[in-house]
């Protein structure tokens, strides 16, 4: 039984968590504040879960997301992330994260910076172009009609199959831009992010996305 841990009990993280108890995983959910003011969320989620800090979250998890501000990955338990597989669903905020001139003059991503945090991990960007909201209502069963499809990017094959499983699992179909690098392709004010969209639509705007500087 695949365990996830989640780091960051924010909106999407607890959403994935949501999705992953109501789809035959235990989760492991850690948040900056301490596993007490998980309470209500563990209480909700049931026995398939259980609040942790967020090293003990990277130990248990066979998959960990990372789920928190983008200008606090410095307080990630590196240690304990070493050879997980990491899920990286954050976007640049400059509002929220101060400036960060080498996402300012795109020579490089959010998940290429967190490669750089976690060189020992192995990172797959994933579920950061979808409202929190929509994480546990868009999903469909494989084969459905206009299934909705997100966008995964990793430098790992092996890894990349196993994300786009895990979101098979959670209702969707999947987009793989192919490296960490082709991650902008999907960040903000690009046209894949935030619309439903099926695979052949996600294809096409991601294909039709251009650089910030570019615009």
């Amino acid at each position: 039984m695949t365990t996830l841990g989640i780091i960051g009990a924010g909106n999407i993280g607890s959403q994935l968590a949501r999705l992953g108890v109501a789809n035959g995983y235990d989760v492991v959910v850690s948040n900056s504040r301490g596993p007490d003011t998980l309470t209500d969320l563990i209480g909700e989620l049931g026995p398939r879960s259980r609040a942790a800090t967020p090293a003990e979250a990277a130990v248990a998890g066979d998959l960990v997301v990372v789920t928190i501000p983008l200008n606090q990955i410095h307080t990630l338990p590196t240690t304990e992330l070493a050879g997980k597989l990491v899920i990286d669903t954050n976007n640049y905020y400059p509002q929220r994260d101060g400036d960060i001139a080498a996402l300012d003059d795109e020579s490089t991503t959010t998940a290429e910076l967190l490669r750089e945090r976690l060189p020992e991990s192995t990172i797959v960007k994933a579920f950061n172009h979808i409202y929190a909201a929509d994480l546990t209502e868009h999903g469909q069963p494989a084969g459905s009609p206009n299934r909705r499809a997100l966008v995964i990017a990793s430098d790992d094959s092996p890894a990349a199959a196993t994300v786009t499983a895990l979101l098979d699992s959670f209702g969707y179909d999947t987009v793989n831009v192919g490296a960490l690098s082709e991650g902008w392709r999907i960040q903000r004010d690009t046209p894949g992010y935030g619309p439903r969209l099926n695979a052949a639509e996600l294809l096409d705007a991601t294909s039709a996305a251009i650089r910030y500087r570019d615009q």
